[in-house]
């Protein structure tokens, strides 16, 4: 089932970027593997699959061990990373999808060996529910992380509501892409922002017609499998 539900989402990548005239190349494909077990993943990376992606730091400690012998495998850690844990995981992962306060960027830098790639996580829907800093902290948050020289935002990330419309989702999406362009334009070494992170199995479509450079697919991906 892994080769199929592969396909197919591949195929909607490539129809999706046709849509707006973008490469398919251009949008990179992180399998959210948090729901199924290293041997699963095992089939994903031999269909060339080798962005990976996890939210749990025990479920990722535990796979990354599982899955040793494979030394081309692309770490994300996507979910919310509590500062006690930073230790654990930051230097065994090779992108970071969910900064959003400076107590965590403090942690990182205290705790990493090298420059760590982060995606600064933007709540544009201003769901209760959901962590990242509101489009107006943005700019001050981008400044004060100058400081903090073992980060590097590579990008942001959001997250459209589960359940949202086309519209909607394309609405958030497109928000994120303009703060992207702000941040982008303004040439900072330590933020080249050039990155997208958004869009999930239920609206990756909507968030690569707004520029999505990487999507977190999971459900798509590993169904009954």
């Amino acid at each position: 089932m892994i080769a199929e539900n592969l396909r197919e989402v591949r195929q909607e990548i490539q129809e999706s970027c046709a849509l707006v005239g973008r490469d398919e190349k251009s949008v990179r494909l992180v399998a959210v593997t948090k729901t199924v077990s290293s041997q699963v993943m095992r089939q994903l990376i031999a269909q060339n699959v080798l962005d990976l992606a996890e939210n749990r730091t025990d479920v990722f400690l535990e796979k990354k061990q599982e899955l040793a012998d494979i030394n081309t495998i692309c770490w994300h850690f996507i979910g919310n990373l509590q500062r006690r844990k930073v230790k654990l995981v930051i230097n065994k992962i090779d992108y970071f999808h969910a900064l959003d306060n400076l107590s965590l960027a403090a942690e990182i830098q205290k705790r990493a060996e090298h420059v760590i790639k982060c995606f600064v996580e933007v709540n544009v829907s201003g769901e209760a529910s959901k962590h990242g800093v509101t489009p107006a902290e943005l700019p001050e948050f981008i400044a004060a992380l100058y400081a903090y020289d073992k980060i590097q935002v590579v990008g942001l990330m959001t997250m459209a509501p589960f359940g949202a419309k086309v519209e909607e989702q394309r609405a958030i999406f497109g928000k994120l892409r303009q703060l992207q362009q702000e941040i982008e334009a303004a040439n900072l070494v330590y933020a080249p922002c050039h990155e997208l992170s958004m869009g999930m199995s239920n609206d990756f479509p909507a968030a690569i017609y707004e520029g999505a450079t990487f999507i977190r697919v999971g459900t798509a991906l590993v169904k009954d499998a």
